[in-house]
């Protein structure tokens, strides 16, 4: 997001450029006209603020930075939930009269995947809002889309080119002044010093679990001790699926079904020194890092002083595919002429396509990409690792356990991500594998995390019956909700729970069966793969989708008669629209609606909450 002209996005003289890839994602410029104060407009500032679930958005925003420093635009770049951002908050305010912008003109672009239901959602309602508070458009709604053959790029190049048009346009560069080159290198964000070897060392920066001054959040995760990590797939199933329990007490932290906890992870200590050699960089060297704009803020993550073995381990996402903005940078330092022309084909307009056949869809990662390049990476200056590689995300999960049924305690369902591609090394997830790596029952392990509010709400009133579709690891969140709804005594929990074989991936099987003898559970099961026709002789696989249709009397009377409210969760793939049609089919068949009033029907489920769903790609 950008906005120009000030460090705050408040009242109606700003400027903004907006980013977001969530499904529905959001970018927009909001600029100021002639009214804004001649002061401020003679500064030609930008704030560019982003809105990030998976990089793609901040990568833009940080490329929207870059190109402002190029026309000589002081520019900050900050993600949109920062601490002192409330422009999200204040624009949606319902008492906002409708000329409130009325002086502003925007553009908004928005980043998101159209193989997703609500495809770039958050860009739509943004550019709708800010319509009706009077701003005028300073550029169509562009809207990227990741299943594009060039992905999202190929909206946001020429985007940038008109926007950039509009800008100068508006904040002409001063006399004397020209953009600079791209062929020229900008300066690092932040200069690396390091500190003399003989130098006090102060206490260690490992994560210490110390209980917060509040709830832990991003900045001030909690050391939570891991009490358990348990396979709960056999050992012949081809997945690994883990159930593990962490303890919070004296953390503060607490949660309600439907709540996500967020982990941050750490890159493993093979993939560690493989980097530092490539670099040629000394693992316990210390350093300080200091700001090469005045008024640029520190990483907050890191701590000062702060030793290579520690940025490597625990911020540089060195497994991550490299996006585009890598390989132009990475050309910068290229001695070798071979090296140089391949990393600056990647970082073109016309080398995409050929840089999505080596990274994308290979799934290689940054330091497979640095192994590549090895004339290039040992010539790659410390000061420029923060700008080359991003941060390690942290990584949400839904929590699998009820303060109720486990006070003090919280579980996770964890499904390892491992799988093959052209190249030979299987990928496997940051996250996942280093959770499942860890083993309790060697020593204290600790696990920084922090808990956020999920997007599935249950019914206030626990009387209220409830619908629950969980295929795989999309059953976690319904555990919590059947744990924390049996805990106060409610009876009507319907659960269809789907996976492959009955014997290798039916998790938590004793405890649901445990409840439905008790009769707090109705249970449907569908193993995919463990239907065989004995005409066809062939798997004939069966999913939820079809218990949801063979129950469809059962269904139809929660929904119609006892007010049930229907939940979903597990991968967005297919699983979400088959779900959808058998929803439908059942309000058919059993309700007499036409398939128009089925589907409005659905509609309307969904628009009073009384139908929420929460997939994953």
């Amino acid at each position: 997001m950008m906005s120009s002209g000030g460090d705050t996005v408040s009242g109606d003289s700003q400027r903004l450029s907006l980013a977001d890839d969530v499904s529905g994602s959001c970018g927009a410029v909001v600029t100021s006209e002639a009214a804004w104060s001649r002061s401020v407009m003679a500064e030609r500032g930008l704030l560019v603020l982003f809105g990030s679930q998976t990089g793609t958005a901040q990568d833009t925003a940080e490329r929207v930075g870059r190109e402002a420093q190029r026309r000589h635009l002081r520019c900050r770049v900050q993600a949109l939930d920062s601490c002192d951002v409330m422009f999200w908050r204040f624009l949606f305010r319902k008492n906002l009269p409708a000329g409130s912008l009325c002086q502003l003109d925007y553009a908004v672009l928005g980043l998101g995947d159209s193989s997703y239901p609500k495809f770039n959602f958050i860009a739509k309602k943004l550019h709708k809002r800010l319509l009706q508070l009077g701003g005028s458009p300073l550029l169509p709604v562009a809207l990227g889309d990741d299943q594009h053959d060039l992905g999202p790029d190929a909206v946001v190049d020429p985007w940038l080119v008109a926007l950039w048009d509009k800008i100068l346009a508006l904040y002409p560069l001063p006399p004397g002044l020209e953009i600079i080159s791209p062929d020229l290198r900008l300066p690092p964000k932040y200069t690396l010093h390091y500190l003399p070897e003989d130098s006090p060392h102060p206490e260690s920066d490992v994560l210490q679990p110390a209980a917060p001054q509040a709830a832990p959040c991003e900045l001030h995760p909690f050391a939570a001790r891991m009490v358990s990590n348990q396979r709960v797939t056999a050992q012949s199933h081809f997945q690994d699926v883990r159930l593990i329990e962490f303890d919070i007490a004296g953390s503060g932290i607490t949660f309600r079904a439907g709540d996500v906890v967020m982990i941050q992870p750490q890159n493993c200590p093979e993939d560690v020194q493989r980097f530092c050699q490539l670099l040629r960089l000394e693992p316990h060297r210390r350093f300080v890092l200091e700001p090469t704009e005045p008024g640029t803020s520190l990483p907050p993550l890191l701590p000062q002083p702060c030793t290579i073995q520690y940025l490597v381990t625990h911020y540089l996402d060195i497994s991550c595919v490299p996006r585009r903005s890598f390989f132009e940078l990475l050309a910068y330092f290229s001695t070798n002429e071979l090296e140089r022309e391949k990393l600056q084909e990647f970082s073109s307009a016309q080398g995409q396509e050929e840089l999505y056949s080596y990274c994308n869809r290979p799934r290689r990662t940054t330091l497979e990409a640095l192994w590549d390049f090895p004339h290039t990476t040992c010539a790659i200056p410390a000061d420029y690792l923060l700008d080359l590689i991003p941060r390690i995300r942290p990584r949400a999960f839904s929590i699998a356990s009820s303060m109720l049924a486990h006070p003090e305690r919280m579980q996770i369902l964890v499904a390892v991500v491992r799988y093959k591609t052209r190249l030979s090394k299987p990928r496997c997830g940051l996250c996942s594998t280093w959770l499942a790596s860890l083993n309790p029952e060697q020593g204290d392990v600790r696990v920084p995390l922090w808990v956020k509010n999920g997007g599935m709400k249950f019914p206030a009133d626990p009387a209220t019956p409830v619908i629950m579709i969980g295929p795989g690891t999309g059953v976690a969140p319904f555990r919590a909700a059947i744990q924390e709804r049996v805990a106060l005594g409610c009876r009507g929990n319907c659960l269809f729970f789907g996976c492959r074989h009955q014997s290798k991936d039916f998790y938590c099987q004793i405890e649901w069966e445990e409840l439905v003898t008790k009769g707090f559970l109705t249970l449907f099961t569908a193993f995919s793969r463990d239907q065989v026709s004995a005409q066809k002789r062939r798997e004939e696989k069966v999913y939820v989708q079809h218990r949801i249709r063979e129950n469809r009397k059962l269904v139809w009377e929660l929904l119609s008669s006892e007010n049930a409210h229907v939940y979903l969760a597990g991968n967005a793939k297919q699983m979400p629209a088959a779900v959808a049609e058998a929803l439908q089919s059942v309000l058919q068949l059993e309700g007499g609606l036409s398939p128009s009033e089925a589907e409005e029907h659905l509609t309307a489920l969904e628009r009073s909450r009384r139908f929420q769903s929460e997939t994953w790609s």
